[in-house]
């Protein structure tokens, strides 16, 4: 395992436990830690291409679900009649990684530190992807990204729910044939499977990641 995939990790698991404390009181949490175990890689993907150091992802992170659970708790929820889900998220997680270059301004030793530019005047200009959220240009950027890594990021939720619901060689076939791109015989013969099992194991496991991706459409 690579140093950054066990950095990430550790930030997930503290990131969740800092959410976890802080949503202890409130009724449903174990759906507010599914919401979480759901969007958090597409919040903090966004977040660090927009231009934010890994924790300071990880912050729009925690302050992102916190925002929704707060709203949630008010009966402030997300209006289907005003708009998708996914915009509604994506412009909390908007402000929330705002919050960060603000933040950032505020203190521009530790911009400095996370990689800004100095700009000639004694300070320090972000060299952010999306420095200003507020130019049109910089918000139709953010609108792109967001839509790409929310189609990736369903899917990535959904294999890894299908992962659970099915054997693990069957899952092993799928990710050779399907997700690595491996030939049918290279699969036969490094897996010592049959020609059916190959094709089984594309459609169930194939067809049953379509049902997970619509069922998370409709979730929340």
């Amino acid at each position: 395992m690579s140093t950054d995939s066990t950095r990430e990790k550790a930030r997930f698991a503290a990131t969740r436990r800092s959410l976890i404390e802080k949503l202890a009181d409130w009724e449903d949490q174990k759906t507010w830690d599914e919401f979480y175990q759901t969007y958090w890689r597409l919040i903090f993907s966004v977040s660090v291409k927009a231009g934010l150091g890994q924790d300071e992802a990880m912050d729009v992170v925690q302050e992102t679900v916190l925002s929704v659970a707060k709203q949630w708790k008010k009966g402030q929820k997300y209006d289907p009649e005003k708009g998708s889900f996914k915009t509604w998220l994506m412009n909390i997680t908007r402000w929330r990684i705002a919050d960060q270059f603000r933040k950032k301004q505020r203190n521009p030793a530790a911009s400095n530190q996370a990689g800004g530019t100095p700009d000639g005047d004694g300070g320090v200009r972000d060299t952010a992807t999306v420095d200003r959220l507020a130019d049109e240009t910089a918000s139709e950027i953010l609108d792109k990204m967001w839509d790409n890594e929310w189609k990736a990021n369903l899917s990535e939720v959904a294999i890894e729910r299908v992962k659970k619901q099915v054997s693990p060689k069957q899952f092993q076939i799928f990710d050779a044939y399907v997700i690595k791109g491996w030939d049918p015989e290279k699969v036969k013969n490094e897996l010592g499977v049959s020609s059916s099992q190959v094709y089984l194991a594309k459609h169930r496991v194939g067809g049953l990641i379509k049902k997970e991706i619509s069922k998370l459409q409709e979730e929340f």
